[in-house]
């Protein structure tokens, strides 16, 4: 038992640690972007493309001429960025809607069950695919589609637990003291989901991101000459040969973030106690 114990502690002191090691490392590279080199990310200077690492720029630049690094830091505020706002925005729509089905139940937990096995017919890239082809290429229509797709994942845990809540003692006596829906809710129902919301969200944060890099990468998502990852690995595509570290770079962002955010997840759903069910 102690084993375990001194186990789930390092896992989740090096959980930590990885965490805020990221956040020094992009708070470092940000404050250096902007500081020292002051480049601006799409300032197009044809007489410097293609240049290899050095002091002006630390990441070489691309073929039109742009610093990479500059890119790179930028590009994190429309792939992390839009990632947090669609994961905010579907969790506040999701949640709202799992309270009430599932403590109202009836013909609104039967539409709304409904509504979720339509969106959970087809996987959420392919939903998301189609969305974004029919409302056109653009990072808000992407933002769009996938708050779309991820709503009814929110909505449905949340459910799922206030389903497993509300017939408890503690909801009945709520209820007999006249409390209103939304005071159950908010009291009594909302602490109970916190734990799991966070939890998934933290997860989806690597998944939303791999799908806004993937879109942008086919053209569906963030357009030229918005400096996203995916987008900037789609414009590195042809010089993969000549110059290979401009499809590396924002690989290697993607990567890192991803994999932190599911490190994040792991430590999370640790420290709430979340059963391993809410990652799938």
């Amino acid at each position: 038992m102690d084993a375990l114990v001194i186990k789930k502690q390092t896992k989740n002191r090096l959980a930590i640690a990885l965490t805020a090691g990221l956040f020094v490392c992009l708070a470092g590279m940000m404050a250096y972007v902007f500081f020292v080199l002051k480049h601006d990310p799409l300032l197009v200077n044809l007489n410097e493309r293609l240049q290899p690492a050095n002091l002006e720029h630390p990441l070489g630049t691309d073929h039109l001429g742009r610093d990479v690094l500059t890119r790179l830091i930028v590009g994190a505020r429309y792939t992390i960025g839009y990632g947090v706002l669609a994961l905010a925005i579907a969790a506040l729509i999701g949640i709202p809607f799992g309270l009430l089905s599932g403590l109202k139940g009836g013909i609104i937990d039967r539409l709304f069950m409904r509504t979720a096995d339509a969106f959970l017919a087809f996987p959420d890239t392919i939903v998301a695919i189609v969305l974004s082809g029919l409302l056109g290429a653009g990072i808000e229509q992407l933002l769009f589609a996938i708050v779309m797709v991820k709503w009814v994942s929110y909505a449905r845990i949340v459910r799922s637990t206030v389903l497993t809540e509300r017939d408890k003692d503690y909801m009945l006596a709520a209820a007999i003291n006249g409390l209103s829906t939304w005071s159950i809710m908010k009291k009594h129902l909302f602490p109970h989901v916190a734990g799991h919301v966070v939890v998934l969200a933290s997860l989806d944060l690597g998944k939303i991101i791999l799908l806004i890099s993937a879109l942008s990468y086919i053209g569906l998502g963030a357009q030229p000459p918005v400096p996203e990852w995916g987008a900037m690995l789609n414009d590195a595509r042809p010089y993969f040969q000549s110059a290979p570290s401009l499809m590396l770079y924002p690989g290697l962002a993607i990567a890192g973030v991803v994999l932190l955010s599911n490190i994040a997840g792991d430590y999370l759903r640790d420290h709430f106690d979340v059963k391993k069910e809410v990652k799938e």
